[in-house]
């Protein structure tokens, strides 16, 4: 069975939720302790979202220095997907695993809201599940998710099909270009502000579509074994 690791940072909020999403798409949910240097075998990684150390320095700026993303920075440049989100995709950018950064909101207030977002491409592991134009509505939560970048990153990202997703509608909190979510040249490595593992039960969410994100990983998974 696909074994899917979710990192627990001091101050992390959503690594429940992540374990769950990863249970409920078929996968088995491993718990990843910040100051671990063992990723236990699993076969991809998810970065979730909260304060990870209170968030005392920059969003993910202390997180990026963990024993665990030394471990994870190594799996993440040989080609293990990882997924960042929110805060997560916080410590990508700290980490350089992505490139950019994220700052406080241009409204100055925490957001918390359905988003609606266009899927750009298809072409990672966390959206091969999905069409490229597909909109879906996630959850978005923050109060420092703007993202940005310089000139020519910014090219860089949209010449090489390296936005995955954009806000429809409304811009929440002032990123660039409308950018909710990015990728590396590979593919392998996502990060989004929105909250996909809030997004897995009908019950709790305005959709599922953040169930998408996990058949996608499992998908690839189980392709790459064969």
């Amino acid at each position: 069975m696909t074994r899917i690791g979710v990192v627990t940072f001091p101050g992390s909020l959503d690594d429940h939720d992540a374990a769950r999403a990863v249970s409920l798409a078929g996968a088995t949910p491993v718990p990843l302790w910040h100051a671990s240097h063992d990723l236990e075998g699993v076969d991809a990684v998810i970065l979730p979202g909260g304060f990870s150390y209170g968030d005392y320095l920059r969003c993910g700026a202390i997180a990026r220095f963990s024993p665990i993303m030394t471990e994870v920075i190594d799996a993440a440049n040989k080609g293990m997907p990882v997924l960042g989100i929110c805060n997560g995709f916080q410590v990508l950018c700290e980490s350089h695993l992505l490139p950019g950064a994220l700052i406080r909101n241009d409204v100055r207030t925490f957001v918390c809201r359905d988003q609606k977002l266009r899927v750009e491409t298809r072409d990672t592991v966390w959206t091969c599940a999905m069409t490229e134009g597909q909109e879906i509505t996630i959850v978005l939560k923050n109060g420092e998710g703007g993202y940005i970048a310089d000139a020519e990153t910014l090219a860089r990202l949209e010449g090489e099909n390296q936005v995955v997703f954009r806000y429809l509608e409304v811009n929440p909190n002032g990123s660039m270009n409308d950018i909710a979510g990015i990728t590396n040249e590979r593919g392998n490595v996502v990060g989004l502000m929105p909250h996909p593992e809030h997004n897995v039960e009908e019950l709790t969410g305005p959709s599922t579509d953040g169930r998408l994100f996990f058949d996608s990983v499992m998908g690839f998974v189980v392709a790459a074994a064969r």
